[in-house]
């Protein structure tokens, strides 16, 4: 699968590309991530990107004209077709299920925003689909962009030196789209801590139980729609609900 990137950033892309784990997903070419610079293709002296927002206010916006011009360069470059995704605080959360789905495509175009935001007029154009990372906003989209790519690329075969690892991560499908439970390792004693006693017994039934009653628990706790989600699509046992009417009662 193929990524076009479109940011006044490049370089902040390096560090992402070749270092960690997913690194590998990059340098076998699973994920080929392109990355192209609007004020390539700006015109001017001053290759300017930017100008003053009609009606008066602070800050700057981003000229249609660059940007389309920038996107005509990648397509032109490109084999197949790919939906233009706008990182933007209006966007849909970025969630697993998304992910999942970039995870399994042919890729995308990803834009970069900055300044005060985009002319809408481009937008409206050329944008298929904007993407937030949560309630809040960033200096620019570089940072939504890297986050949905490293997500992207520890999906893919061969990346994860346990090819399991991310079926127990937390939103995963095959954990009931809950929360993931803690983890122990050596030493069995830290800072006056044991590591809880199931998880030395070698009994495996009791410990996969202990792990999703931690899981229930953890999700009642902290994200407790995730927990009414899994409910409402069956993803419960009655042994689940039994566990949560003793932990979380007002949950039922």
């Amino acid at each position: 699968m193929r990524f076009d990137v479109i940011t006044l950033f490049p370089e902040l892309f390096a560090p992402l590309l070749t270092t960690g784990i997913t690194r590998r997903a990059f340098e076998s070419g699973q994920v080929d991530v392109q990355l192209t610079n609007p004020r390539d293709f700006a015109e001017g002296a001053y290759r300017r990107v930017d100008d003053r927002p009609f009606g008066g206010g602070p800050g700057m916006v981003m000229m249609a004209e660059p940007l389309a011009q920038t996107l005509s360069h990648i397509r032109e470059q490109r084999q197949t077709q790919a939906p233009v995704v706008l990182f933007s605080p209006i966007g849909k959360v970025l969630d697993h299920a998304l992910v999942s789905e970039f995870a399994t495509g042919e890729g995308a175009i990803l834009l970069c925003g900055r300044y005060e935001g985009l002319d809408q007029r481009f937008i409206d154009a050329h944008v298929d689909m904007q993407v937030s990372l949560g309630d809040f906003v960033l200096s620019g989209g570089e940072i939504a962009a890297m986050a949905l790519l490293d997500a992207v690329a520890r999906l893919q075969p061969g990346v994860l030196g346990d090819p399991m690892s991310h079926h127990q991560d937390s939103f995963n499908p095959a954990l009931d789209g809950l929360l993931d439970c803690p983890h122990y390792t050596r030493p069995e004693v830290w800072g006056g801590v044991a590591v809880p006693e199931i998880l030395l017994s070698g009994h495996h039934v009791n410990i996969e139980r202990w792990r999703r009653e931690k899981r229930l628990a953890l999700t009642a706790r902290n994200r407790p729609d995730l927990l009414v989600r899994a409910r409402s699509e069956g993803r419960l046992t009655p042994q689940d609900e039994q566990y949560l009417s003793k932990v979380s009662p007002s949950l039922l």
